[in-house]
């Protein structure tokens, strides 16, 4: 596929065949290209978590949506109601965990400050203070690369993928559901699988700013 295809092609998948696991090396594909996504000095300071099993995926959900977990999950919409326009509308809570629920691969991404900090104190750097000196802390920045890097490797992989956050009162029980120490931060979770019909979410009716509501050019005053 062209790149500028992949570009033209990406979008959030939030719902996902179930009987459709995600290949190993399709799996092993979209860790790699993570790996090839800029870093700060060549820090390489992102790891992952990487959820496939049941299990795993069934741990994560109830440590990270707890107060949605427990109810049922919402039966997907005939494809009648799909093929209109006219049903987009706000996704409810319940539906949009029934569908994300459904991937089958689950790949949290970690950022690391320390990492940072230690490279940036190597002597072909020596910066001792990053927090003061960094107008933006591009360890997060980094993390969010890769992530970028799956979403669009796979788009490349006819795979359908989305990127979501960690609520901030659940970071405590993912960390302590699966052993994560606790100088490392969940950037996001992507997750990846086979997409299934869906409902359009509203935000598809908003137009797409151009470039020239955008781009200054020379100047902030110019478009």
């Amino acid at each position: 596929m062209e790149f500028s295809d992949v570009i033209a092609r990406r979008r959030m998948v939030r719902n996902y065949d179930p009987d459709r696991p995600v290949p190993a090396p399709a799996r092993d594909r979209l860790l790699r290209a993570a790996q090839r996504a800029p870093s700060a000095g060549f820090t390489q300071g992102t790891e992952f978590l990487v959820l496939e099993s049941p299990a795993d995926r069934e741990t994560f959900w109830a440590a990270t949506t707890p107060a949605v977990h427990e109810a049922p999950p919402e039966p997907p919409a005939p494809p009648a109601a799909l093929a209109s326009a006219d049903q987009s509308t706000a996704i409810p809570a319940g539906r949009w965990l029934a569908g994300m629920r459904r991937a089958p691969l689950l790949v949290v991404c970690f950022s690391h400050r320390q990492a940072y900090a230690d490279r940036y104190g190597e002597p072909d750097k020596h910066e001792d203070d990053i927090d003061t000196r960094w107008q933006v802390p591009y360890w997060h920045i980094d993390t969010g690369f890769t992530a970028l890097m799956m979403l669009l490797d796979a788009v490349d992989q006819g795979l359908g993928a989305c990127f979501f956050g960690v609520p901030t009162n659940r970071v405590g029980a993912l960390r302590d559901a699966f052993g994560v120490p606790g100088g490392y931060t969940p950037v996001g979770v992507v997750s990846v699988g086979y997409p299934a019909p869906d409902h359009r979410p509203a935000s598809l009716h908003r137009p797409r700013r151009g470039v020239a509501d955008v781009a200054h050019l020379g100047h902030w005053s110019r478009r």
